[in-house]
Parts: structure tokens; C-alpha cells; sequence
């Protein structure tokens, strides 16, 4: 898979023109994902079909062939070879492809084309669902997003240039339409994506919007270049487990001149350890808690960590010497997942933080339910943690580590979301109550 660059957002955003120009000064090879729609569209209008009749427009996907290629810089779209760039932004096409694109035997076949154009490509891509369905791994994902008075103001002056007939008033009431329309589809939903960057362009010039996208591509393409390096796993060497052991007692001795460590419940890690490995699950209130957990405790824990930290030289350094697993958030990380669930069957200990990211109770994040998902398929236990304290200089903090958690009654086979679900709540519960009790 090569470098993916994935932007959604709504109509009149300006996502078309913006991807269409970083396409070319940052070589990425563009598809435009709404012109492959528009295409289907055209088709039903030349064959006047009723695109409320599935069926019928099941048929006449069947028949289109869409190319996408490059002339001099621009963009030519092609429908059964003919040359349709101008006509599929017309007004007629305009009216329909919203809910021509809604159609799911249409977004199945265009989104398998999608990938498949990405598979041997560093592309950049828009649209409405790329960040969430297309490509929930890609390297980058924007959100940009406008006003939708900014957004009708656009499509006014663009059809004012292209001698289209209307008023400001009908744009935007169309736009509003529309946008109610995307955001609401049964299937494909224009919505942002939890990881993507949101990039407001209403009070950006074009030039200032397409900067403000170059920059957060050029750091994920710094981070995707030490890719290779950050997901390398170094051999448990003699050296690096003595290495290991210096580092973790000149950590403590930091953390114990910096503050009044306070930890207690740590019986119940042996109590885990009885059959093999086990989950730790704790509270997430700052970048310090994971290394206080892990240099304080006598047994080795690989906690997950997340992939973008080691960018860092030092920060992969420490993950490398600590064997901390990289993942990349709100993604399906399936080489993670399999990195864990190997630790896990080797009876190693693991250390998750499922909200996340730090405080993340506090800003209302969904819990991951990863933990649990571990803990069933592996069949291990899950020690819960709770973490206080404000980590300020010479000031308490408190690890407290709760009574090991059985999870298996929450395998049943045919209802595995719902038990990860219930398990990830029992798991929360249990922090909190560890987490108040020094409160």
C-alpha cells in the first residue's frame, strides 16, 4: 500500500480544488472520488433511469467504465471513453448524485475500484466517506470543512464563471439540502472521522488552506519514512536486558526525588500472573503514569503505545528498549492487534490505557473496548488500575492495583460486541472505584 492521503467534508468545501492542487506540487496522484460518482449519475440520465430504481441502476453500473487520467495537469474523466470532465459538473448531474452515490451497490463497486487505484499509488483522495470507510487507515486524514454560507458564496461565484444560471438564495438552500442529505445516508455518511484534522477554510484564503494541509502532510510523511524503524522489534539481548534494568532504576530514583510515590495492591498482580500473562488496564492522567507503572514494577510490562510518540529518537529509543507496542489510534491496527494477542499467548503482561488518551473520561471519549477484546480471546485476566495524583513536584500520586478480573463469562459466541462492551464497562467501573479511593 502506498502513501494515502484521505480529505472529506462537505459540498462547497473546496476539498476538489485543494486536493487537485497539492496533487501536483507534492506529486500525489489525485482521484477524484467525486467525478467516479457523477459518472454513474451522468449514465442514469443518459439512460433515463429512475435512480430511485435500484435495480435499474444496479444494471447500468454494470455497463460504465470509468478512467481517470492526466493531461498536462488536468484532470480528464472519461466515461465508456468519451470525455465527460465538463458535463459531469453540470447542473442536471449536480441534483442527482447525492443520491445516486447513497446507493450502496454503487459505493461498493467505486470503493473496491478506489482501493485497488491505491494499492501501488501515493494518492491523494476526497470525498465523503474516505476517512471513514475508503481508507480508515490512512496515513492522513483531513477534515475540511467550511460555513455553509462561505460554501453557497463559492458555489455562487463558480456558476456565476461557468454562466449558470441562479441565485445566492438557491444555492444555498440546496447546500443546506445537500448537506443534510450527506450527512444522513444510510450508508457512507459524510461524518469526521475520530482521528482526522480539522481544517476550517472559512476564514482561509485558498493559498492558506492548501498550506495548512501541506504541513500536516509533510510531518506524517517524515513518520511514515521511519515506519520500517519505529515497528522493528529488537532481540531480548543480554545487553539490552541489562541496559534495560539500568535505565529502569535511574528512572525510579528520579520519580522518588520528584514525588511522594504511593503504591499499593500489587499482590494482585501475582494473584494474575498464576496461569500466565494478564492485562493491565489503568487510568490515563499523564504521559508519566505509563513509566512509573513500568519502572516500578519487578515484572516487565509492554504497554501499547501510540505510533506517531516515536517520531521522536529517544522516545522510539525507550520504546524499542521497553518493547512498547506501536499503534495507530482509531484505526484498525491489525499488526498491533496480532503483536498483542502474541505477547499474550507467550504469558507476557501487556498495560493498556482504554480511554485512549490522557483524561480522556474527562473529555468525553468513547472507551476502546481493545482491552477486552484481548483479554476474551486470549482468555486472560485483566488487573485493574487506578492512577491519581497531579504530578506536580514533591506532590502524592497513587497506583493502586485492584483484584484480577475474569472476563470469560463474557464469551458468547454470536454476541461478541455486546460482551466486549459489557467487560470494557466492568473493566472502567473498577478503575474508577480504584481511582476515587484516594481521592
Amino acid at each position: 500500500m502506498g502513501f494515502i492521503v484521505a480529505i472529506d467534508g462537505p459540498a462547497g468545501s473546496g476539498k476538489g480544488t485543494v486536493t487537485s492542487i497539492i496533487a501536483k506540487k507534492m506529486k500525489l496522484n489525485s482521484i477524484d472520488t467525486g467525478a467516479m460518482y457523477r459518472c454513474v449519475a451522468l449514465a442514469c440520465l443518459r439512460n433515463n433511469v429512475d435512480i430511485n430504481d435500484t435495480e435499474k441502476v444496479k444494471e447500468v453500473l454494470e455497463t460504465v467504465n470509468i478512467e481517470l487520467l492526466k493531461e498536462k495537469d488536468n484532470l480528464i474523466v472519461k466515461l465508456n471513453g468519451e470525455d465527460v470532465s465538463k458535463e459531469i459538473r453540470d447542473n442536471p448531474v449536480n441534483k442527482i448524485v447525492s443520491q445516486v452515490s447513497a446507493i450502496r451497490e454503487v459505493r461498493e463497486k467505486l470503493v473496491e475500484l478506489q482501493r485497488k487505484m491505491a494499492e501501488t499509488q501515493d494518492i491523494i483522495m476526497e470525498g465523503r466517506d474516505i476517512t471513514t470507510v475508503v481508507f480508515p487507515n490512512a496515513d492522513v486524514k483531513i477534515y475540511l470543512d467550511a460555513d455553509v454560507e462561505e460554501r453557497a458564496k463559492r458555489r455562487f461565484a463558480q456558476n456565476q464563471s461557468k454562466n449558470i444560471e441562479c441565485n445566492f438564495e438557491e444555492v444555498l438552500e440546496e447546500m443546506k439540502k445537500r448537506d443534510e442529505n450527506d450527512m444522513n445516508k444510510p450508508f457512507g455518511a459524510l461524518k469526521k472521522a475520530d482521528d482526522a484534522i480539522l481544517v476550517d477554510s472559512t476564514h482561509l484564503t485558498q493559498k492558506q488552506t492548501i498550506k495548512e494541509i501541506e504541513k500536516i502532510i509533510k510531518r506524517a510523511q517524515k513518520v511514515k519514512k521511519l515506519e520500517p524503524e519505529i515497528y522493528r522489534e529488537r532481540p531480548e539481548t543480554k545487553w539490552k536486558i541489562f541496559v534495560r534494568t539500568i535505565t529502569k532504576g535511574f528512572l525510579r530514583t528520579l520519580y522518588r526525588i520528584a514525588f511522594r510515590m504511593r503504591i499499593s495492591g500489587e499482590e494482585n498482580k501475582t494473584k494474575a500472573a498464576e496461569n500466565g500473562g494478564y492485562i493491565i488496564c489503568a487510568n490515563h492522567v499523564n504521559f508519566l503514569d505509563a513509566v512509573a507503572v513500568v519502572v516500578f514494577s519487578k515484572e516487565k510490562i509492554r504497554f501499547i503505545g501510540k505510533y506517531d510518540l516515536a517520531r521522536v529518537g529517544i522516545i522510539r529509543w525507550l520504546e524499542h528498549l521497553f518493547d512498547v507496542i506501536p499503534i495507530k489510534r482509531n484505526t484498525q491496527d491489525l499488526e498491533a492487534m496480532k503483536r498483542c494477542l502474541k505477547a499474550l499467548k507467550n504469558k507476557e503482561i501487556l498495560g493498556i490505557f482504554p480511554e485512549g488518551t490522557r483524561r480522556g473520561m474527562e473529555k468525553n471519549q468513547k472507551v476502546k473496548n481493545g482491552a477486552a477484546f484481548m483479554a476474551i480471546r486470549s482468555g486472560v485476566p485483566v488487573v485493574p488500575v487506578g492512577i491519581s495524583g497531579t504530578f506536580k513536584p514533591f506532590s502524592k500520586f497513587y497506583i493502586t492495583y485492584g483484584e484480577p478480573i475474569d472476563l470469560s463469562k463474557y464469551k458468547v459466541k454470536g454476541q461478541e460486541k455486546e460482551g466486549q462492551e459489557q467487560a470494557t464497562k466492568e473493566i472502567m467501573d473498577n478503575i474508577i472505584m480504584l481511582t476515587n479511593k484516594n481521592k
